[in-house]
C-alpha cells in the first residue's frame, strides 16, 4: 500500500477505501483527525457532546455520567452552551479532543493535534495521552515532533513518499530518521 501519513489514517477510520487489498482493526476505534469534524455550527459545545459522544456508541446515560469530566478537561465551561460556529480552532480541539479520550475506545488515532492551542492544553493533552498509553490504549500519533514521538511511543513507523521507510523501536527509527534529514 503507498499512502501518506494522514491518508493512512483515513483508510484506519474507513473515511476511505484501499483501491487494493484490506485494512483490518480490532477494537472500537476513534479519531482526532480534523478538528471539529463531525461538529454541528448551530449547537452548542453540549450538545455536540452528546451527538459525538453518540456517534462513538455512548448511550446517553453513559454520556451525562462523563459529559462534566469532558467538559473540565476541556475548560470551557464557560463556553459550553455557545454555538460551536463561536469557537476558536483551540476551541474546537479541546472540545474534540476532550470527547475522543472519554469514549471508552480501544484504539485512538491522532493526526498533528497537539500542534493547536495554548502550550498549557498542548501539554495536558500529553499528560492524559501518557496516562492512556499507561493504561493499555493502542494510539496511532502522527507528527513530525521526534520528542513527541520518543516520550510517547514504543513502536515507530518512518513513512517517506507513501511507504514504510522503516518500522521497530522509537529509538533506533528516530535516530535513522535524524541522521537521515539533517
Amino acid at each position: 500500500m503507498e499512502a501518506g501519513k494522514s491518508t493512512l489514517l483515513k483508510l484506519l477510520t474507513k473515511i476511505i477505501y484501499p483501491n487494493k487489498g484490506k485494512i483490518t482493526t480490532n477494537g472500537k476505534l476513534t479519531s482526532l483527525l480534523e478538528l471539529g469534524a463531525g461538529f454541528h455550527p448551530d449547537f452548542s459545545g453540549r450538545e455536540n457532546i452528546y451527538f459525538n459522544a453518540a456517534v462513538f456508541g455512548l448511550t446517553k446515560k453513559e454520556i451525562d455520567a462523563r459529559l462534566e469530566q469532558i467538559i473540565e478537561f476541556s475548560e470551557l465551561e464557560k463556553f459550553i452552551d455557545n454555538p460551536v460556529r463561536t469557537y476558536s480552532s483551540g476551541m474546537y480541539m479541546r472540545l474534540a479532543f476532550s470527547i475522543a479520550i472519554n469514549v471508552d475506545a480501544d484504539i485512538l488515532l491522532i493526526d498533528e493535534i497537539l500542534s493547536v492551542g495554548d502550550e498549557h492544553f498542548q501539554n495536558k493533552c500529553f499528560e492524559k495521552m501518557l496516562e492512556l498509553k499507561n493504561e493499555g490504549k493502542t494510539m496511532v500519533f502522527v507528527t513530525h515532533s521526534m520528542e513527541s514521538v520518543k516520550r510517547l511511543c514504543d513502536r515507530t513507523i518512518w513513512l517517506q513518499n507513501g511507504k514504510i521507510r522503516m518500522d521497530g523501536d522509537t529509538n533506533k527509527v528516530v535516530e535513522e530518521y535524524i541522521k537521515e534529514t539533517r
